[in-house]
C-alpha cells in the first residue's frame, strides 16, 4: 500500500525549555510534537497527578445527579443500573455499582444482551425494570441517543439518569444548522453536551461513570482511596474504549495501570494470571490486545454477565474459573474474526467493490458480535472507512470503522433515514438496516463520501532521524517519561538510512515475527524485530539491498535479561 512518511515539524525554543524542566530538548520536542505547548503543559504531561484532575462539580448536571442519588438512597428506592457489553460497559457498571453500594443504595444490574437486546436501553428493559419494582435507571455508556425509550420510562413513573460520553444526537436544517436532540432524563451527565463546561470532553463512560461516584464519595465522606480504587477499571475502560490519551485520560491510564499490576479485585488478578501477566510491568498495549479482548469475548460470544461476574467474584476458585472462560472465549473470538477477515478480503479482492472509498461488507452468516473487529482489520489493510454489515436476529446490523480524516457518526447522518438505529463517534460507529438496503446503503453513503484521493492514502508520522547508535539506553529512559502510549500520544518513531540486514530469520507459531541482524553504513550492528508478514518482509528487505525504515528501540526482555532491539513499522 502507498505511504506517505511525514516527519513532525521542527520547532524554536526546545533547549530553553528543556534547561528549564531538566530534560532533553529532543524530549521535549516529542511532547510539543503531539500537540502539548507552554511550559505549564508540558510540566502536567510529564508530572501530572490525581490533584491534576478535574472537579467532578464542574460537569453540568452533576449538582442534580448528586441530590437525584442522594434522595432516592435516602427513600429507599431501588436503583438499576444499565450498561454496555463492551469493555467500556462492563467496568463503568462495575465503577457504578461498587460506589452505590458503599454509600447505601439498593442496586442492581442489567447489561443488554447484544443479540437479543442490541446496543444500549430499549422498550423491553424499561418495561421489565418497571415490572420489577425498580424505581430509578441509571444508564452508563449508553443513553444520549435513546429519547424514545426514556420518554417511555417517565410515562411510566420511572426516574432516569443518563451518563454517557457518545455523540449527542442532531438534526441538520437546510441550511446546514445543528438542533441537538436531548433524551427526556431527569439527569443527563455528558461532557459532549454543548453547554456543559467541563474542561475535559473525551471521558470513556467509565469515567464519566467515576466522576459522578467522586461526587458522591465527597457527599457522603467516603474516603479517597477508596475512590482511588476505581482508577485500573477506569484505565482499562480507556485504553480498550481506543480514548486519547491526554489531558485526564492520561493520568487516569497512568496510575490505574499502575494500581491495575498490583490489584486486590480477583477478577482482574485472575485474568492477568491466565495470561501470563502477573509480573509484568502493564502497558496499554496489554489492555489493548491480551486482557480487553478477553473481556470484550464475553460480550460478544456470550453475555457481558459473566465478564462482569468476573470484576465481582468472591473466591479465588470463581475468579480463576471465569478468567479461564473468557480467555478460552477470546481464542474462539480470534479463530472466527481471522475466518471473517478472509472472506472479506476476498470479496474485495475480486474487484466487485473498485472505486469505493467508503467499504461495505456483507457478511451474512458472520457472528455480528465480530463485525466491529473484522471492520477494524480491513480498515487497517485498505486504508479505508469500512462498514461491516451480517444477518442478525431481527434484520441486518453492522458495525464500522473509520480513518481519521472521516468522521463516521457525521457522515452516518446524511443517510439516517436507512436506519432502524445507529451511533457512535467519529473513529466507530453502530447501526441496523430498514429491511434488506445493503446496497442502497453501500451507494449513499459513498455518494456522501467527501474524501480526496490524498486523504485515502495513510501517513505515518515520525519523530525526526536518529542514527541507530545513538537509540540506547539513555535515550530508552528519556522516552519512558512519554508513557503510557496510545491513541492521541502514539509511540515516538524514528527514521534511519543506509540499512542492510546481516541476517535473518522467521520465528513464531504463526510465523508472523522476524528477528533480525542490522547494519548501518556508518557500521552501526544493532538487533531488529518486524512483526506481521515476516517472510514478505524480509525478502523485500533483502531485494532493495539498502533501505530506510521507520522504527522504534525497547528492550526485550527474555530469560531475565534485557536487551535492546529497534522495532521496524515500515521500510523504503
Amino acid at each position: 500500500m502507498e505511504e506517505y512518511w511525514r516527519e513532525a515539524p521542527r520547532q524554536e525554543g526546545n533547549a530553553q525549555l528543556a534547561a528549564r524542566l531538566g530534560i532533553s530538548p529532543m524530549t521535549v520536542r516529542l511532547i510539543r510534537s503531539r500537540g502539548v505547548e507552554g511550559e505549564t503543559e508540558i510540566r502536567r504531561y510529564l508530572e501530572g497527578s490525581l490533584e491534576d484532575l478535574h472537579d467532578p462539580m464542574e460537569m453540568k448536571g452533576m449538582e442534580q445527579a448528586v441530590e437525584l442519588v442522594t434522595e432516592k438512597i435516602r427513600a429507599g428506592a431501588r436503583l438499576r443500573v444499565i450498561g454496555d457489553y463492551d469493555i467500556d460497559g462492563v467496568n463503568a457498571t462495575y465503577i457504578l455499582l461498587t460506589g452505590f453500594k458503599r454509600i447505601g443504595a439498593q442496586v442492581d444490574t442489567v447489561i443488554p444482551d447484544r443479540l437479543r437486546d442490541g446496543y444500549g436501553l430499549n422498550e423491553n428493559l424499561i418495561r421489565a425494570a418497571k415490572a420489577e419494582g425498580i424505581d430509578t435507571i441509571v444508564t452508563c455508556d449508553n443513553g444520549i441517543a435513546a429519547a424514545a425509550e426514556i420518554a417511555l420510562g417517565r410515562e411510566l413513573g420511572m426516574t432516569l439518569l443518563v451518563t454517557d460520553h457518545h455523540e449527542v444526537p442532531f438534526e441538520e436544517d437546510e441550511k446546514g444548522e445543528r438542533r441537538y436532540v436531548l433524551p427526556p432524563a431527569h439527569v443527563i451527565l455528558n461532557p459532549k453536551q454543548a453547554d456543559c463546561p467541563y474542561p475535559f470532553k473525551k471521558l470513556c463512560g467509565a469515567g464519566v461513570a467515576y466522576k459522578l461516584i467522586e461526587a458522591l464519595y465527597r457527599r457522603h465522606s467516603v474516603p479517597k482511596e477508596e475512590l482511588y480504587g476505581l482508577l485500573e477499571f477506569v484505565a482499562m475502560a480507556t485504553v480498550g474504549d481506543i480514548m486519547e490519551l491526554g489531558g485526564e485520560n492520561r493520568i487516569f491510564v497512568r496510575y490505574g495501570l499502575e494500581r491495575l499490576r498490583q490489584t486486590t479485585n480477583l477478577g482482574y488478578r485472575a485474568l492477568l494470571a491466565v495470561n501470563g501477566l502477573g509480573e509484568k510491568k502493564l502497558t496499554p498495549y496489554h489492555v489493548g490486545f491480551v486482557l480487553g479482548p478477553c473481556i470484550n469475548a464475553s460480550g460478544r460470544l456470550d453475555t457481558a454477565r459473566r465478564a462482569l461476574n468476573l470484576l465481582t467474584a468472591q473466591n479465588w476458585a470463581e475468579a480463576q474459573e471465569l478468567a479461564g472462560d473468557l480467555k478460552a472465549l477470546n481464542d474462539s473470538r480470534r479463530e472466527l474474526t481471522l475466518r471473517g477477515t478472509e472472506e472479506a478480503v476476498a470479496l474485495i479482492e475480486s474487484g466487485a467493490y473498485e472505486g469505493d472509498r467508503v467499504l461495505v461488507v456483507y457478511l451474512p452468516d458472520c457472528h455480528e458480535s465480530l463485525a466491529g473487529i473484522i471492520a477494524g482489520r480491513l480498515k487497517e489493510r485498505y486504508y479505508r472507512p469500512c462498514f461491516v454489515l451480517t444477518r442478525g436476529e431481527e434484520g441486518i446490523k453492522g458495525s464500522g470503522r473509520s480513518i481519521e480524516t472521516y468522521s463516521m457518526y457525521e457522515e452516518m447522518t446524511k443517510v439516517k433515514d436507512l436506519f432502524v438505529k445507529f451511533g457512535g463517534h467519529p473513529m466507530a460507529a453502530g447501526l441496523s438496516l430498514k429491511g434488506e438496503q445493503v446496497e442502497e446503503f453501500r451507494r449513499r453513503i459513498n455518494e456522501a463520501c467527501t474524501l480526496s484521493r490524498e486523504e485515502l492514502v495513510p501517513v505515518l508520522d515520525f519523530d525526526g532521524i536518529l542514527r541507530l547508535q545513538y537509540a540506547g539506553e539513555q535515550l530508552l529512559k528519556e522516552l519512558e517519561l512519554l508513557e503510557p502510549y496510545g491513541k492521541g500520544n502514539r509511540q515516538p518513531l524514528f527514521a534511519e538510512s543506509g540499512v542492510h540486514v546481516v541476517s535473518g530469520r522467521v520465528v513464531g507459531r504463526a510465523e508472523n515475527v522476524l528477528k533480525l541482524q542490522l547494519e548501518t553504513e556508518q557500521g552501526a550492528k544493532v538487533e531488529g524485530v518486524y512483526f506481521g508478514e515476516a517472510e514478505r518482509m524480509l525478502e523485500a528487505m533483502e531485494e532493495k539491498g539498502s533501505f530506510s525504515m521507520l522504527y522504534y528501540p525497547e528492550v526485550d526482555e527474555y530469560m531475565g535479561k534485557g536487551t535492546i532491539q529497534m522495532v521496524i513499522k515500515a521500510i523504503r
